[in-house]
């Protein structure tokens, strides 16, 4: 089904809602059919089942952000190998480091991905701290926010890629978060897989959708058909 949104951009600037638990580690993005590391758990939570070798983090990962242009199941695989890598975190800091030498060698044709995925890894490990503060964060001093913005410059236009610098920017800056969230809710009009996303709840069937977390932190009018 097609769903419409509609946004209307007001001039007051709300608080940013409590979450209840950071949006890039706790969300699951849907991405169909699209292949992805191996996953059970339907959160962010590893049910101990999982038989995934964290060795093969690095390849498996990078073979697959290779093989797919779709930036939200670059954003699903990243979250799961930063949850993964919770429990190796050599094979953590491996990933890293090539998606590191990755973003700087990256061909004119790949450096808007190349960049993206660092930057969103980097934030994503951030926010993986929440769930193990003890942790020490090997991305610690990467400018992911950064990272991101380069690659929307490289690659304008891209709604998915939009709505995760709306994700990115939820605590700021806040001029930034408005654009972000208005440009994803628009682009979905266009995009089925980007409106399935906007449209799934933050965590639980009682929680906020996508669209209504980025719109109630952006001051935009979300419309459902």
């Amino acid at each position: 089904m097609k769903r419409s949104f509609v946004v209307a951009l007001f001039l007051a600037f709300f608080a940013a809602p409590a979450f209840a638990g950071p949006p890039l580690v706790c969300h699951t993005f849907d991405i169909g059919n699209a292949k992805s590391l191996p996953w059970i758990s339907h959160n962010w939570n590893l049910t101990g089942s999982e038989s995934f070798d964290s060795k093969k983090l690095s390849a498996d990962t990078l073979a697959i952000l290779d093989n797919n242009s779709t930036v939200l199941v670059h954003m699903e695989t990243l979250r799961r190998a930063a949850l993964y890598g919770q429990k190796d975190p050599l094979a953590l800091k491996e990933l890293l480091v090539r998606l590191v030498a990755r973003s700087d060698s990256a061909p004119a044709n790949a450096a808007a991905l190349a960049s993206f995925d660092l930057g969103y890894f980097a934030e994503t490990l951030g926010q993986a701290q929440f769930l193990n503060k003890s942790a020490g964060n090997p991305a610690q001093g990467i400018d992911a926010y950064a990272l991101v913005r380069k690659a929307l410059r490289l690659r304008p236009g891209d709604a998915q890629m939009q709505f995760a610098a709306a994700l990115i920017t939820l605590d700021g800056p806040a001029s930034d978060h408005r654009q972000y969230a208005q440009d994803a809710m628009t682009g979905a009009n266009s995009d089925p897989l980007l409106a399935r996303n906007l449209s799934s709840h933050f965590i639980g069937p009682q929680s906020e959708t996508m669209a209504e977390l980025l719109a109630r932190n952006s001051n935009l009018k979300v419309a459902h058909p």
